[in-house]
């Protein structure tokens, strides 16, 4: 007896990172010594005291029951807490957050937690894939905001059509952004409140690169801006400031009345996320972030070493301000699928095509900067002798 997909899943957008790492493997079994740039997974360990109170807190009884279901009060204090002193951002723990089992989580159940099918919802072209996974499940229909480098790929909310904006319901924005790296600047989210209040639409920013900024600049919160929590939340993850990619913890912060549908949509799906691992997330919260400013320098280091070695070779990149990525333009002759195919075949060297972010990356490749300095240099050496710049 044979079971088809619901026409649901059928109709699920291709998994953009799948194909990427099954072409990569298959370069590495012809035996090819394959520099991959093309993942956006962490590549340092988690730090030592996270990973000791995961350690004491699985042995623990009390925590291998079910957990709460809407999350360790604990660990929503230490959200809240942490909001306070790094943005000076007042949160109400109980009413204001929700635990997510990983941000993504929450990015692609809140739609069809909010929105009805048939509803529009605006996503960033570029933008992270999954985001169109939940407009898919919820069955919501889709309008892009082009992001261009010219406009340091900020959506410029004058060149959307009123037809459009007059549909929308809820948008998403992701700063520092994956997959350009560019940031957010003050002026840039109170035009996005303005905007929000003015056509009655929810705000969701993605702040899963949180920490990471460079050139002495902290990223912003949406949460800072003034009446940000009237129109929209912002999710947190663990994954990218504390290495807890596989640990799968995150959270979602801001309007009461979105947290409460994440809650409950959350209440039918989950029963909440291990509580060793939320306990263990609280200790990071409650942490110096000496780790975090760590990491931060290295991502920093390694940027600017890649950007030396790939200007050596005659190849400009934009000039990201945060995240751990390099957005780099493609050479005249090649779309962004061809050239990435190229330097796997030619160079063994994996880069990110930027179409699989949308439309808006074409011209574009993504480069992780997950791999340590020589390996970095190494790949622009090996690219400089496919005499492309």
């Amino acid at each position: 007896m044979k079971f088809e997909e619901s026409k649901v899943l059928q109709n699920l957008p291709k998994q953009f990172f799948a194909t990427l790492v099954k072409n990569v493997n298959a370069k590495i079994a012809t035996g090819a010594d394959v520099i991959n740039l093309g993942q956006g997974n962490p590549d340092q360990p988690t730090p030592d005291f996270i990973v000791k109170s995961m350690q004491e807190e699985t042995a623990k009884p009390a925590n291998h029951k079910y957990s709460q279901f809407r999350g360790d009060p604990a660990l929503k204090k230490a959200a809240a807490d942490f909001y306070q002193r790094e943005y000076g951002v007042s949160l109400d723990p109980e009413k204001e957050i929700a635990i997510l089992g990983g941000s993504k989580i929450g990015l692609v159940e809140l739609p069809f937690a909010i929105l009805n099918p048939g509803d529009t919802m605006l996503l960033p072209d570029p933008g992270y894939p999954d985001y169109m996974s939940g407009v898919s499940l919820a069955q919501v229909n889709l309008e892009l905001m082009r992001l261009k480098e010219a406009n340091n790929f900020l959506p410029d909310y004058t060149e959307l059509d009123q037809n459009v904006v007059d549909k929308a319901k809820l948008m998403y924005l992701n700063y520092p952004n994956n997959p350009t790296g560019a940031v957010a600047t003050p002026e840039f989210f109170q035009r996005t409140v303005d905007f929000a209040q003015k056509n009655k639409i929810g705000v969701v920013h993605d702040f899963a690169y949180g920490p990471i900024g460079f050139d002495g600049k902290k990223p912003i919160s949406f949460l800072q801006t003034p009446g940000a929590k009237d129109v929209g939340i912002e999710t947190y993850t663990f994954s990218k400031p504390f290495n807890m990619a596989g640990w799968r913890i995150g959270f979602a912060a801001g309007n009461a009345d979105m947290i409460e549908a994440i809650n409950l949509i959350q209440d039918h799906l989950f029963v909440s996320v291990f509580p060793a691992i939320q306990k263990a997330a609280i200790t990071a919260l409650n942490s110096d972030q000496h780790t975090v400013r760590d990491l931060v320098a290295l991502y920093e280091k390694r940027r600017n070493q890649f950007f030396k070695a790939a200007r050596s070779i005659g190849w400009e990149p934009y000039h990201s301000g945060g995240s751990f990525y390099a957005w780099m333009p493609v050479p005249k002759g090649y779309t962004s699928e061809s050239f990435a195919a190229l330097l796997l075949d030619k160079a063994a060297v994996a880069v990110a095509p930027g179409n699989g972010f949308g439309e808006g990356g074409e011209g574009y490749v993504r480069v992780g900067l997950l791999i340590d300095e020589p390996r970095l240099t190494e790949a622009c050496q090996r690219i400089a002798k496919l005499n492309l710049f």
